[in-house]
């Protein structure tokens, strides 16, 4: 079951009564087409063991939902420090809002109050059923195009139960079902994972341990074992952030190609940096490590993607 904080774990608590699964999801995106084959409704989890400096998804991190503010749509109204239960809201000296997020409870009653849209709780605690019944929506689409349901995160395996409940019902209504994962997770709740998975987007950040923690807050001894796992039991594509000055050395790129020799692989997906989520870290209150890193020009991700071509791989640009 998903941890949460504050008036989310009370639906928590009574599906749980229930014996009824529940997950803690931030997103559900409908007519994916970057996230496995075909055309795809792409179910992003909250919570992930990882840390990772570039991460443009914040509200990913913590496994319950988050109270995003938009200061920019902020008129100072101050209804929302009337609402707040806990007074994690209150009038800076200035007149600004503040947040203390130590107190927040993201219970919403803020999100409510505001008549400006510029609070948001990001994250809902639902069923198997609920997100069944969204997927469900394209189901003509997974038929016409050999697509299905992928769950991204954050970290799916995050929330094992969840996840294979819905891909079990997937399966079940002959859903194609793929797993976006970093690999970090104890590789016999994997393995559960994986019986009913039928493809695995496999993120490998670096091949030295050192970097990969120093990057991601986690080494990555975990993950490359669960990825030989993966790689004899389902069908596999190796998915990699590039990260300008991170991962992107010549040293790291030939460690992974002789890795997934290794293990037969030939497909591999780059994922070039972007500063696309920098703002969330913002309205989330959080501080963004790599603030001053400039994204790629596309001539230096072709390049990159013609060294690997020229080493026998099958490569991908997200």
């Amino acid at each position: 079951m998903v941890n949460s904080k504050g008036s989310s774990l009370s639906n928590t608590e009574s599906a749980k009564k229930a014996d009824i699964i529940t997950g803690c999801v931030f997103n559900i995106e409908r007519f994916a087409i970057r996230d496995g084959p075909g055309i795809r409704t792409t179910v992003f989890f909250k919570g992930c063991p990882l840390r990772c400096l570039w991460c443009s998804n914040p509200e990913s991190m913590q496994p319950y939902p988050q109270l995003f503010y938009f200061d920019h749509l902020c008129t100072r109204c101050y209804r929302c420090v009337e609402a707040c239960p806990t007074k994690a809201t209150r009038i800076a000296s200035d007149g600004a809002i503040e947040i203390d997020r130590s107190l927040c409870k993201n219970c919403g009653e803020c999100v409510r109050a505001c008549p400006n849209k510029a609070r948001e709780i990001s994250g809902k605690i639902m069923t198997v059923d609920e997100v069944l019944e969204e997927v469900r929506k394209d189901a003509l689409f997974y038929q016409n195009s050999g697509g299905g349901v992928t769950a991204s995160g954050g970290e799916p395996t995050y929330q094992p139960e969840f996840l294979r409940e819905l891909f079990k019902r997937c399966q079940e209504a002959a859903i194609h079902t793929c797993l976006d994962t970093t690999g970090f997770v104890k590789t016999e709740v994997l393995q559960r994972i994986l019986e009913h998975t039928n493809l695995v987007l496999f993120d490998i950040k670096h091949m030295d341990p050192v970097k990969h923690k120093e990057f991601t807050g986690v080494d990555n001894s975990l993950i490359l074992e669960n990825a030989r796992v993966v790689a004899a039991a389902r069908p596999m594509i190796i998915r990699v952030p590039l990260i300008p000055g991170h991962n992107d050395t010549e040293e790291n790129l030939k460690a992974l190609v002789a890795f997934m020799n290794k293990l037969g692989l030939k497909r591999i997906d780059l994922l070039p940096y972007h500063s696309l989520g920098k703002m969330k870290y913002t309205r989330l209150g959080m501080e963004y490590r790599l603030a001053d890193l400039t994204p790629y020009e596309s001539e230096e991700v072709a390049g990159i993607k013609t060294s690997l071509e020229s080493q026998g791989l099958e490569v991908g640009v997200g």
